[in-house]
């Protein structure tokens, strides 16, 4: 029997854990591992304990999401972090990003696809809903044509680091690479820290906008 992905939710309001946890509840391969009602809690939890996946809301008392993030990165605590939040600034979604969340949900669609994105954070995918994986879109499309003419970096890139480039691209992740260029998954991670310096850009949706800008996919 496969093992089930553990997943901790951290939110202020009671009843939205609840809704989570009644989500969560009804699938055979995920199942809760507690849940924290301030950024504080979070913290402790964190300092002994730990989960495949968790949710995590950025408005919360004592410290907020942003913060926990920053302490995680500090004291390099490897979490894969789903945000909650009833903003959709895709500026915001970009910090959360660099800080090292792995996923974007708003609160008013996030009983529509918590389910689906748990399990693809938990694979080394991230996951945006839809209205903001719209506006990231639209974010770096403004900024690669404020760029274009400039942009002549991918001359750089080798042959291996384009094949990754592509299959970053399809949304696949780093283990479904190995298996593809029968490369390790370090190698991937390795190829991967490359490509964002070489590209400079910071996340994975930044790697496939290039892709798909210069014609890669």
């Amino acid at each position: 029997m496969s093992t089930k992905i553990k997943v901790h939710i951290a939110d202020d309001h009671k009843i939205l854990i609840e809704g989570v946890m009644a989500l969560i509840n009804i699938e055979d391969d995920i199942e809760v591992e507690g849940f924290s009602l301030t950024g504080k809690e979070v913290i402790n939890w964190s300092a002994t304990n730990t989960a495949d996946v968790l949710i995590l809301d950025i408005n919360m008392p004592e410290m907020d999401g942003i913060d926990v993030l920053k302490v995680f990165k500090q004291r390099d605590v490897r979490i894969r972090t789903i945000i909650l939040s009833s903003l959709s600034d895709p500026k915001l979604v970009q910090e959360m990003i660099a800080l090292g969340a792995n996923g974007f949900l708003e609160k008013s669609c996030a009983s529509e696809y918590i389910v689906d994105a748990i399990r693809a954070v938990n694979k080394g995918l991230q996951y945006f809903n839809e209205d903001i994986k719209s506006k990231l879109f639209n974010l770096y499309v403004a900024s690669s044509k404020r760029n274009m003419d400039k942009d002549d970096s991918h001359k750089d890139l080798t042959e291996r680091e384009i094949e990754v480039l592509k299959l970053i691209a399809q949304e696949k992740s780093s283990s479904e690479i190995a298996d593809t260029l029968s490369i390790s998954v370090k190698t991937v991670e390795s190829y991967r820290r490359n490509l964002y310096k070489k590209l400079k850009v910071k996340n994975v949706v930044g790697l496939a906008m290039y892709a798909v800008r210069n014609k890669i996919v």
